[in-house]
C-alpha cells in the first residue's frame, strides 16, 4: 500500500515536474518572437499604469515637481486600506503627473501587469504562429481571456463610482475576491497553455 502511494505521489510529482517545464517552453518560445516581447512590454505597461489610475494613485493636476515622503514610512506601507490595498507613503509630482507611491501596491500591480501580459503575449503567438512555441490548435483564444478580464479586480468599485452605480455591501464584498481570482485564473492558464505543448 504504502509503495503505491509513493508510486502515486512521484507521478504526480513528475507530471506538474512536466507542466511547468512545458509552460516554459511556451512562455519562452513567445517572448522569443518580436511581437511576443512588444505585446508583453505594451500591455504590461498599460495595464500597470491602468492599474495605478484605478487604485486612484496616478493622475494629473496642476504642473510643479514635488517630492514628500510621510512619517515613520516603513511602519504605514503595511497599513492596509481596503482589500489587497495599502497606504501610499510618498508623492512623486512631476509635470503634470501626480503619482501616489505605496510599494506594495506597486509590486501588486507590476506582478499583475507581468501575467496579463504574459498571458496576452503567449495568447497572440500561439494565434498567429503556433509553431513557434509548440503549441497544439486553440491555446491562443482562451489564453488571453484572464488578461482581458482582471481589470475588474481592482478597479471594479471605481467604475462603479464613475457611471453612478450605487455598490451594495455584498457588491463590494465580491470584488475584493476578484483579485485573487484574477490571479489564480492568470496562472491557470498560463498552466493550461503549457498542457498544450506539443512534445518533439
Amino acid at each position: 500500500m504504502s509503495t503505491d502511494s509513493a508510486a502515486d505521489g512521484a507521478g504526480v510529482a513528475a507530471r506538474i515536474e512536466r507542466l511547468l517545464r512545458h509552460t516554459a517552453v511556451a512562455v519562452r518560445g513567445a517572448l522569443t518572437r518580436r511581437d511576443g516581447q512588444l505585446l508583453l512590454g505594451v500591455s504590461g505597461l498599460a495595464y500597470f499604469l491602468l492599474y495605478l489610475a484605478g487604485l486612484r494613485h496616478l493622475g494629473f493636476g496642476p504642473a510643479g515637481y514635488e517630492v514628500s515622503v510621510v512619517s515613520n514610512p516603513l511602519t504605514r506601507a503595511f497599513r492596509q486600506v481596503g482589500p489587497f490595498q495599502w497606504e501610499p507613503i510618498a508623492l512623486v509630482v512631476v509635470g503634470p503627473v501626480e503619482l501616489l507611491v505605496s510599494p506594495l501596491n506597486v509590486l501588486l500591480g507590476a506582478v499583475l501587469a507581468s501575467l496579463v501580459g504574459l498571458n496576452l503575449a503567449v495568447s497572440a503567438v500561439a494565434w498567429r504562429g503556433p509553431s513557434a512555441c509548440r503549441l497544439g490548435p486553440g491555446a491562443g483564444a482562451v489564453s488571453g481571456l484572464p488578461g482581458l478580464l482582471s481589470g475588474f479586480a481592482c478597479c471594479g468599485p471605481t467604475i462603479l463610482l464613475v457611471v453612478g452605480v450605487q455598490a451594495s455591501a455584498g457588491l463590494l464584498s465580491l470584488f475584493q475576491w476578484l483579485l485573487p481570482l484574477t490571479v489564480v485564473a492568470l496562472l491557470g492558464t498560463l498552466l493550461w497553455v503549457g498542457s498544450r505543448v506539443e512534445t518533439a
